[in-house]
């Protein structure tokens, strides 16, 4: 997450964040937080995904900080108000409910393709089956009683 969300999300203004995160930058190495580059930045203004007015107020001298998950559980230990901490709460269960959608669709990818397989193996078997009945070495023989000078 980008410091001017978080910022907006522990009510306090990006500036007061960045400034309690370079007090305490001990707290953030680079697995916890990055600071973006001018090119990862201008990407990610000219993306038609990402709109903001953050643009003209930011500008390229002051690169954003991006954080990660633990990253954001460090931010309250940084920003000790009520908001802070209640904010970080929200976020923490976001990660955990992420986490475990990622793990119970790999639990239902791996049930699929188990399923894939075996349909695939019964509807081998049943192709085959198929394919015998319909040959014409295999016509059934006619059922019933044959009488003399009479043709079917």
């Amino acid at each position: 997450m980008l410091d001017f969300h978080l910022a907006e999300l522990y009510e306090v203004e990006t500036r007061a964040l960045n400034q309690a995160v370079k007090r305490n930058i001990d707290r953030f190495p680079a697995d916890f937080m990055i600071q973006l580059s001018v090119e990862e930045w201008e990407a990610m203004l000219n993306s038609s995904q990402f709109v903001m007015s953050s643009k003209k107020h930011r500008g390229l001298k002051y690169l954003p900080l991006a954080f990660t998950e633990q990253g954001v559980a460090m931010l309250s230990s940084v920003l000790r108000s009520k908001k802070a901490i209640d904010v970080n709460i929200a976020i923490m269960r976001a990660f955990v409910l992420l986490r475990q959608h990622l793990t119970d669709y790999k639990d239902l990818k791996e049930e699929i393709g188990k399923l894939e397989r075996e349909m695939n193996r019964k509807f081998k078997d049943i192709n085959e089956v198929l394919r015998y009945l319909l040959s014409p070495k295999s016509k059934p023989k006619e059922i019933g009683f044959k009488q003399k000078g009479r043709s079917s």
